[in-house]
């Protein structure tokens, strides 16, 4: 809103105007905003949850600690959405088509995640929302963002395009009229379903490269249905490994503000022609903007950990750990940086495969052996640790510690070819 008003005021020569044309001074404000909001509003909306005795049911595992944490608020994931939602409409530039997705993921994850905390808190369903309406509900906003970004004419990367130009050959051809043609490179807005991969020097990924099979025709009409897929799938692995990961005070709040921050370095060099030609990296036109939402994320999280750090004084809930999770999903497509996801993420995907590979030996053994065994004393991961006598504060800060060494791995995949 600010950025239309300003824009007008510029207009005008009304001076210092002009400042918030810069991405930077907007995603700074849009930091210091977040953080505020969360802050100062984040203490009144933890007096109300604890009125309404909105708590977290504690089942007893046998951890240490846990009981103490029976009845804490819990759904104070509304303080993270409000605190992304309120910078991002004051400081971004809302008709940008990659603002206008990040923001309809936040809404409708948080959403999604709001229900399943209700139903856990106020009808005292410990399940929750249902599994297949939870996937259900992935699905669904993965096809949104997929066809979105395929169909949109406002996303688009920018590429190289060789250029035959036909001219004289010499002075002497103005007479004989011989020709001679030379290639230039010009750039031009393609619409593509490209990719980055790392590690590899020419570092573009065509999602079509899965159809080979097929000639260029079929390939065209086809990648659509691939595309899609892999969005569907990265937004229901990511925004479930946030959830699994939101198991300790601090922890998905400090991996996810770590996560956050190298999103947005990588959205800013992304969307500056400068830097992503400096790095040969894609550029992607109008992506830039994203750093204000990403500034936003990074504020939400940092202060929400204030009152999350241990002892946490307030729960996420799903309704926090969904939207964290679909956001660091969503933005990494969008910025065309998805099959870094398994390094940036790499706690995220750590959390998920302890369980799949928890329940899957458990199984395995039963029927093998008709006693099921565990691979880990308990899973998630981070639960694995504490069963081995870790106390809760040493096991989130050496997560954050692997998080930002796989932070700084994900930057350096920019030059290290």
């Amino acid at each position: 809103m600010f950025y239309y008003l300003f824009s007008y005021l510029d207009k005008l020569n009304f001076p210092g105007a002009g400042v918030f044309h810069y991405i930077s001074f907007r995603s700074a404000m849009a930091l210091i905003t977040s953080l505020i909001i969360s802050l100062l509003f984040g203490k009144k909306i933890i007096s109300f949850l604890q009125k309404k005795q909105i708590g977290e049911t504690v089942r007893d595992l046998g951890l240490e600690g846990q009981i103490q944490k029976q009845g804490t608020p819990t759904m104070g994931g509304i303080i993270i959405l409000a605190s992304i939602i309120i910078p991002t409409l004051l400081f971004a530039k809302l008709h940008n088509i990659y603002i206008i997705i990040l923001f309809v993921t936040t809404v409708w994850l948080g959403f999604m995640g709001f229900i399943d905390d209700y139903i856990k808190v106020f009808k005292h369903n410990k399940q929750g929302l249902k599994g297949k309406s939870k996937i259900l509900g992935q699905v669904s906003l993965g096809l949104i963002v997929g066809f979105t970004i395929y169909y949109s004419g406002n996303i688009v990367i920018r590429e190289k395009a060789r250029k035959e130009i036909v001219e004289p050959a010499s002075e002497i051809s103005k007479t004989t009229k011989t020709f001679e043609s030379r290639a230039v490179y010009m750039s031009e807005d393609v619409k593509s379903t490209k990719t980055t991969i790392p590690f590899i020097k020419n570092n573009e990924f065509d999602y079509e490269y899965f159809l080979f099979f097929l000639n260029k025709a079929a390939r065209k009409k086809w990648v659509l249905g691939i595309f899609v897929l892999v969005v569907i799938f990265i937004i229901t692995a990511v925004s479930n490994g946030a959830n699994m990961t939101d198991g300790l005070d601090g922890l998905v709040t400090g991996v996810s503000a770590v996560n956050g921050t190298t999103l947005g370095i990588l959205a800013y060099v992304s969307g500056n022609i400068i830097f992503a030609d400096y790095l040969n990296i894609m550029y992607i036109p109008y992506s830039g903007e994203m750093v204000v939402y990403a500034s936003a994320f990074i504020g939400a999280t940092v202060g929400f950990m204030w009152y999350n750090s241990f002892p946490a004084q307030v729960f996420m809930g799903d309704t926090g750990s969904l939207a964290i999770g679909g956001i660091i999903a969503v933005f990494a497509i969008l910025i065309r940086k998805e099959i870094l996801l398994p390094i940036l993420c790499g706690i995220f995907l750590v959390e998920n495969l302890s369980v799949m590979l928890q329940v899957t030996y458990f199984k395995f053994t039963r029927r093998k052996f008709g006693e099921g065994q565990r691979l880990f004393k308990m899973a998630p991961l981070h639960h694995h640790y504490q069963k081995k006598g870790y106390v809760e504060p040493k096991i989130v800060t050496r997560f954050w510690i692997i998080a930002i060494m796989l932070a700084v791995i994900t930057i350096v995949t920019l030059k290290l070819r």
